[in-house]
């Protein structure tokens, strides 16, 4: 089965040390139940990072029917009011980041429990042909290695997260462009770190700066879907 939309919410948090098992109760109790069931929402998984190093602990993703349905003017009014649970804990969150993407490559096959995250901003010049490689070479290839089981594309769609920005009394950054998040499924640790490894060498071989490559492994730690 491949993902349930063409939309997908994406956030990295972490809280303080001290804040981490309320953060977590909140996020398995409440919050992932609480998003499944807006206007547009299908499924959300949760993880955290096994890298010590990774930039961001924990990362989470919502899918949607399409990346407009994380604009919905419903959607948009329920975040200007969170439950006070939630007011507590985003209060304490140290780092948040949140992205509304488009979804323009699904090769997934289900779900597993290790999850490979590269993060990067591709020039404008090179999108096309790095859409393409993705979809006809790299992700093909990748999941059909040992424990492998799909990846996708996901593409920041800056005007919706604006809009997300504006309705929660955010700032919008100036000079913002498009991320890519590339996602890979795998039945084991070892097989996505590999599958991980092998994509930032096909994105290095088609002209992406290693430095631009924000890699990260994480394990599951709950989801739900309606």
């Amino acid at each position: 089965m491949s993902l349930y939309g063409t939309g997908m919410l994406m956030t990295f948090t972490e809280v303080a040390p001290e804040d981490e098992d309320e953060f977590n109760e909140w996020y398995n109790r409440e919050h992932i139940d609480e998003r499944v069931w807006m206007p547009g929402f299908h499924r959300a998984r949760r993880y955290v990072a096994v890298d010590f190093d990774a930039r961001v602990k924990y990362f989470a993703s919502y899918e949607t029917g399409t990346v407009q349905d994380l604009a919905n003017p419903d959607y948009m009014a329920r975040l200007q009011v969170q439950t006070d649970w939630s007011q507590k804990v985003m209060a304490g969150f140290t780092k948040f980041d949140r992205l509304t993407a488009e979804i323009t490559i699904d090769q997934t096959h289900g779900f597993s429990g290790w999850l490979g995250v590269t993060r990067f901003f591709p020039e404008e010049s090179q999108r096309d042909r790095l859409r393409n490689l993705l979809k006809e070479n790299a992700l093909p290839d990748l999941k059909q290695r040992l424990n492998m089981l799909g990846g996708c594309l996901a593409e920041n769609d800056i005007e919706v997260s604006n809009i997300g920005l504006a309705a929660q009394g955010k700032p919008v950054p100036p000079g913002q462009t498009p991320e890519w998040i590339v996602l890979l499924d795998g039945a084991t640790e070892a097989a996505v770190r590999d599958a991980n490894d092998g994509l930032a060498n096909i994105l290095e071989g088609a002209g992406v700066a290693s430095a631009g490559l924000d890699r990260t492994i994480y394990g599951f730690l709950f989801g739900n879907n309606r």
